[in-house]
């Protein structure tokens, strides 16, 4: 057996696509027969421009070859990222031109990676899976000037609409996709794997890193968020009021980088913030002891009616380290988070008043998920997802 596994995103590269399909691959070497080989088209790492580490262009274990494509330097525009996904078509489509395919996976949260599956299932006629992560066509409206918008919500709707029919079936990161997808696409078939609980996050715990303990009631106290600043978190919408008005009482430590991180600098600048420390990405093993660090965690998405639908990956790793939870999300995530992990206090996006008052409602005290850390190990969910696929491709699903 022959497997193609398509992601823009791998290991050592650092956001939620890499951590998610590098633990399914790793899982689905154990299922596959004997014999079988596995083979990724990725990128090199670059998920950020202010952070890069090593990697080899292509890699080969036993049944396993990993193909790195290398990209331009490249920014978080439109433009620029149309150029950097046009690279890795290209690229993709000539690593794989004379090898035949019985599987083909692909994981996609822009849609284009999805695209690029169906394309290469369609030429060799083998049957394809796609795990998708976020519902593209609807968040170009929020997220891209009106004008653009207007222009190209068609075109990728009709690639949407192509690339879900292609596929013999598709996994929906968030059950807040349901409606979208089942509406316009009730003849596919659809599973729901969310993304879960890395290792060394349950290390953590288990090394009683993470293990309950008070914490000092003298303020200020830490507040991590750790992650993306684009336009989709808005945190430039949030933390420079937020910061305001919480002087005295928190310090927030911000790590990461993105398209929003120089408004945010900007507009903490125009209001003298003190209380704010931006940092750069680091490994997850520095995150890990940052977090660990933290008296509190925080997570925002900007107030897009798209963002009601997604459930942030960052959910999994802030709840399993069993610290207190603030969040400022709306739709299912909101949903998921009160219904799923104690201690947590959910504000609606871009409200400051909201997130003040909420604030109160933390327990300021660490606690144990372990109920959550069962259901949501990413183990588990990995393992469930490729036996989902292999099941599927194979016709017995």
């Amino acid at each position: 057996m022959r497997i193609l596994v398509l992601t823009f995103y791998f290991q050592p590269d650092l956001c939620a696509g890499s951590f998610r399909t590098t633990p399914f691959v790793e899982v689905l070497q154990t299922l596959v027969p004997e014999g079988s080989t596995i083979d990724v088209v990725t990128t090199l790492p670059n998920r950020y421009s202010s952070f890069s580490q090593d990697a080899a262009q292509t890699e080969q274990h036993p049944g396993l070859t990993i193909h790195r494509i290398p990209l331009p330097n490249h920014k978080s525009g439109m433009i620029d990222q149309s150029k950097v996904f046009l690279k890795f078509f290209t690229s993709a489509l000539r690593i794989v031109e004379k090898r035949d395919y019985d599987l083909v996976f692909a994981t996609s949260s822009r849609l284009m990676t999805a695209v690029l599956g169906a394309w290469i299932s369609r030429r060799g006629n083998c049957p394809l899976y796609l795990d998708i992560r976020d519902i593209f066509v609807d968040t170009i409206k929020d997220v891209l000037p009106k004008r653009a918008s207007l222009l190209l919500k068609p075109l990728f709707s009709m690639l949407e609409k192509w690339t879900i029919a292609r596929a013999d079936k598709v996994n929906l990161v968030s059950a807040g996709f349901s409606q979208y997808f089942t509406g316009r696409y009730p003849n596919q078939k659809f599973s729901y794997f969310t993304n879960g609980i890395d290792d060394e996050f349950l290390a953590a715990v288990k090394t009683g890193g993470a293990l309950p303990r008070g914490l000092a009631k003298q303020e200020p106290l830490s507040v991590l968020y750790a992650g993306n600043m684009g336009e989709g978190q808005g945190l430039h919408a949030i933390i420079p009021g937020l910061a305001k008005q919480m002087e005295g009482r928190v310090n927030f430590k911000i790590i990461g980088d993105g398209g929003r991180k120089q408004t945010l600098e900007e507009e903490l600048s125009k209001i003298g913030s003190r209380n704010v420390e931006l940092l750069p990405p680091m490994d997850r093993c520095n995150l890990l002891k940052a977090y660990l660090d933290a008296d509190i965690l925080f997570l925002h998405l900007n107030d897009y009616d798209a963002f009601k639908k997604v459930l942030p990956s960052k959910i999994f790793e802030y709840a399993a380290l069993g610290k207190p939870v603030w969040a400022g999300v709306s739709g299912y995530a909101a949903d998921f988070i009160k219904s799923e992990v104690i201690n947590a206090a959910v504000f609606h996006p871009c409200d400051v008043e909201g997130a003040v008052q909420c604030f109160a409602e933390l327990t300021l005290e660490d606690v144990s998920r372990t109920g959550f850390i069962q259901k949501y190990a990413r183990k588990n969910i990995s393992m469930r997802l490729a036996e989902d696929f292999l099941a599927t491709a194979l016709g017995d699903a």
